[in-house]
């Protein structure tokens, strides 16, 4: 019988919860079937039919290099061959820190896992062990991952703590969830002035990719790490998405580029670090790092952490993209993305905003780009689907919903950008 995706998807559904493993990947924002993807090389997927697209998605982030690249292949077959996992230290574990290290002055330490959501978890219990405080701020529209504490929406004010977005998370998990609005200054303030002395930490996207691609606006980012600092909470920079991607110092670096001296005081890695492998990591200063068990009284550990064959896949990753020129490279190509898309809205009346950094990008069918999750929301949903399945029939796979960045790779040629700005213009019109 042959393969199909509609196929696949019937039977999946029988023995997987929706038939996905990951809910975005079902297609219930778009509608439709999703792909159900055979075999990836280099800015291409061929799903099951054997249909190729242009893939912006690349892995939620990971594949900056493009899919298979001969370096990172070469590295994970050798490691492949010494061994899947121990359970026991590597010198490669030791190597791949000193790398991730080396190009984030902020930290001093870091500790790797499995996820972006194990990493962001367990930074937030560091960070509630280092101060001896309970509360926490995050900002409706960044996901952290799918850890209790995080799953939450705002509450009806300021005075009042975040409701769960998920069954299963009972309320007292978190009632220590402030959630504020991003780039909401006025708001900031008061939930400092109200609740400064018991948080913990804020923590943040600072470049998000979960309601699309939005900035954080540098007034709001300067003012927050001024109020963390004076009411001793830790800033912890949510940068599993942005890390590696936006530029070789991540998001963390194009701020402290526009606010001489600043850094965060914990940061959360994913993505590009483990090169598609399952890895992640978080880190700071030394003096909060080390109350992390085995020295300190914070408890975290993780049977496959800092694997054998994920850290050599991230090692060489992060050794491909430090070649000279490489982001300067990806920023061109992306950008000629976003100004070709942009024109093509232009040509046909079509509302349309868009950004981008490095490999990571964003658009909207509104004629002002959002600076918050309702905003984002109120943009044009259905439109947005009607885009993303004439996308889809022309080859081109982007994202499929509305409030999900897209990433381009260093695999992607002007050729593949052509191709996509013409599928577009088709679609559009």
């Amino acid at each position: 019988m042959t393969k199909t995706n509609e196929s696949l998807f019937e039977r999946a559904r029988r023995v997987i919860p929706g038939g996905v493993n990951s809910p975005v990947r079902a297609f219930r924002a778009v509608g439709g079937t999703p792909r159900f993807i055979a075999r990836a090389q280099g800015a291409y997927m061929y799903d099951a039919e054997g249909s190729r697209y242009i893939d912006y998605i690349g892995s939620w982030g990971p594949m900056i290099l493009g899919h298979g690249h001969p370096a990172v292949l070469e590295a994970v077959q050798k490691a492949a061959l010494d061994g899947f996992s121990f359970g026991a230290p590597t010198e490669r574990e030791i190597e791949l820190a000193e790398e991730i290290l080396k190009l984030v002055p902020s930290m001093e330490q870091v500790r790797l896992v499995s996820s972006g959501t194990e990493a962001a978890m367990s930074a937030i219990r560091l960070a509630r062990g280092a101060t001896g405080r309970n509360k926490l701020i995050k900002f409706e529209g960044c996901y952290h991952g799918h850890a209790d504490a995080l799953l939450v929406k705002a509450g009806s004010g300021l005075a009042t703590f975040g409701t769960s977005t998920s069954a299963g998370v009972p309320a007292e998990v978190v009632q220590h969830t402030l959630v504020l609005e991003y780039n909401n200054l006025p708001q900031l303030e008061e939930a400092f002035s109200l609740h400064g002395a018991d948080l913990a930490c804020v923590m943040i996207e600072p470049i998000a990719g979960n309601m699309n691609f939005i900035r954080t606006q540098l007034p709001f980012m300067k003012r927050l790490r001024e109020l963390c600092t004076r009411h001793g909470a830790l800033l912890v920079f949510d940068e599993v998405m942005s890390g590696f991607r936006v530029g070789l110092h991540s998001a963390q670096g194009l701020y402290a580029r526009a606010l001489p001296g600043f850094e965060p005081d914990l940061s959360v890695f994913g993505k590009v670090i483990g090169g598609g492998m399952p890895l992640a990591a978080f880190g700071g200063k030394r003096a909060v790092m080390e109350q992390l068990a085995p020295l300190g009284p914070v408890y975290q550990a993780g049977t496959l952490s800092g694997n054998p064959v994920a850290t050599a896949c991230g090692l060489a990753t992060l050794r491909e993209i430090q070649r000279p020129g490489f982001f300067e490279a990806l920023s061109a190509r992306t950008r000629s993305l976003v100004d070709g898309l942009a024109a093509v809205a232009r040509e046909n009346g079509v509302p349309w905003s868009t950004d981008c950094e490095g490999g990571m990008f964003g658009f909207f069918l509104a004629d002002t780009l959002p600076q918050n999750y309702a905003t984002v929301m109120a943009t044009d949903k259905e439109r947005f689907n009607r885009f993303f399945h004439g996308l889809l029939d022309h080859g081109v796979y982007i994202a499929p919903a509305l409030y999900e960045a897209g990433f381009v790779s260093a695999a992607h040629t002007a050729e593949d950008i052509e191709a996509t700005i013409a599928a577009a213009r088709s679609v559009l019109k």
